[in-house]
């Protein structure tokens, strides 16, 4: 790729994604769009470039959903999963026992994997919350994983890596070389196409954020932003996981690391009450 189409195809996705590319991933790029200048019948990428120069607004959702496709699988890393399973629910129940709901975000749903991992804890964990409202959303980017996460419909790979055998016989029925997920899980997570670089109030408050694996393609300075707008939606004691290579130090002040939990953050609000306690401390 020409290192001009090159600059272009970069500072377009940075501003419509937040996604950065230096100069070394100029394979990724080729490897990743080489399947959309197929699609749409370019001879190569200088073909598919100068389209884009022409502002094909279809094109460029197309290129920008090729670069920002991460994969996912179920309950991926599992220590986070673990963490809100032990800590972190048993905390909401207590937190949240006059009102009986409250919201979980995945920032960055992708095919749903991890909302529904969540849904899954969430429905082995039934028995210990009659008659509590519990909203999932998952948000992404790309409208063609978030049509796939809807459908809840997997590869036997998929549903192998990652899931236990015992939840997968339990909660996935197959269906012909697919298998899907059961409906009552399904139901439970509402997926929204969505940009983090957007303003996020229409999102409403959530009581716990999963943002796991994304600040890792912003630069500083949106990782700055992203985080400030996400700590006005989170609840002043509640919490946001990372990625295991992401950290908010030396980023933005908006959030403090949960002591004793790896990647896990409280809200720093000026504003919150004193003495509020986080739902990942245990207190």
């Amino acid at each position: 790729m020409k290192p001009d189409d090159f600059d272009y195809v970069a500072q377009m996705l940075k501003t419509r994604s937040g996604l950065v590319l230096t100069k070394d991933k100029s394979y990724l790029l080729e490897s990743r769009l080489m399947p959309v200048a197929r699609k749409r019948g370019f001879k190569g990428l200088e073909e598919l470039v100068a389209q884009l120069r022409r502002r094909d607004e279809s094109l460029a959702q197309d290129v920008t959903e090729a670069m920002t496709t991460n994969e996912s699988f179920f309950f991926r890393d599992m220590k986070p999963f673990e963490q809100f399973r032990d800590v972190v629910l048993p905390n909401l129940l207590k937190a949240r026992a006059s009102k009986k709901s409250f919201r979980i975000w995945c920032a960055a749903a992708s095919s749903g994997q991890e909302p529904y991992s969540l849904a899954i804890i969430l429905k082995e964990a039934a028995a210990k919350m009659p008659g509590w409202r519990i909203d999932i959303v998952g948000t992404d980017i790309s409208r063609e994983v978030l049509q796939k996460a809807r459908a809840g419909l997997y590869s036997q790979f998929e549903v192998q890596r990652g899931l236990p055998i015992q939840l997968m016989v339990k909660y996935f029925k197959k269906k012909e070389d697919q298998w899907e997920i059961d409906p009552s899980l399904r139901a439970m997570v509402q997926y929204k196409e969505w940009n983090l670089l957007s303003d996020l109030k229409a999102l409403g408050t959530f009581d716990v954020i999963f943002c796991r694996n994304v600040l890792i393609y912003f630069d500083q300075a949106t990782k700055g932003k992203v985080l400030e707008n996400m700590s006005r939606q989170l609840t002043d004691d509640g919490v946001l996981y990372l990625g295991g290579a992401e950290t908010v130090l030396g980023i933005s002040d908006k959030f403090k690391p949960i002591p004793g939990q790896r990647g896990v953050y409280a809200v720093n609000k000026p504003g919150a009450p004193a003495g509020a306690p986080s739902l990942g401390t245990g207190s």
